[in-house]
């Protein structure tokens, strides 16, 4: 693993990292993390810029598209998370989990993601998370 790749999974665990709210709370650890405004709520443009900021993240190359390697960083430091912090990634968090998963991103199905297609998906991520359809994400979207 070399160092660009370390740090970005140490970031992104780092940013994630907030277990004491999120235990016992079914997606305390989600709005920790995308709540941009720290108001208990999520709203779309914060799934985006979030969104955004992920893809960045792992884009070691900086040529706008997540290959086979960066995707699979991606998924080893997404599991550990969800391992350490949201229950493994079952229940109401496993939507979150297949959401950021490579089939869902991957809009022509040639392999890679682009920003484009990853930011396309961001509504359709936003809508299975928002199961109250309100146009925010609460805790209680992701219930008990």
């Amino acid at each position: 693993m070399d160092v660009l790749t370390k740090l970005a999974a140490t970031a992104l665990l780092t940013i994630a990292a907030a277990p004491a709210l999120a235990q016992g709370v079914p997606g305390a650890h989600f709005i920790e993390n995308w709540d941009a405004d720290g108001d208990g709520q999520v709203t779309p443009e914060e799934v985006a810029a979030k969104r955004s900021e992920i893809f960045v993240m792992f884009d070691q190359s900086e040529d706008g598209v997540l290959d086979a390697t960066e995707y699979a960083l991606f998924d080893e430091t997404r599991k550990a998370d969800m391992e350490a912090n949201a229950g493994g990634g079952q229940g109401p968090m496993k939507a979150v989990d297949e959401a950021m998963a490579l089939a869902f991103n991957d809009g022509n199905g040639d392999g890679l993601v682009s920003r484009e297609e990853f930011a396309a998906a961001t509504q359709v991520f936003f809508t299975r998370i928002d199961r109250d359809g309100d146009g925010l994400v609460t805790t209680g979207d992701f219930g008990r």
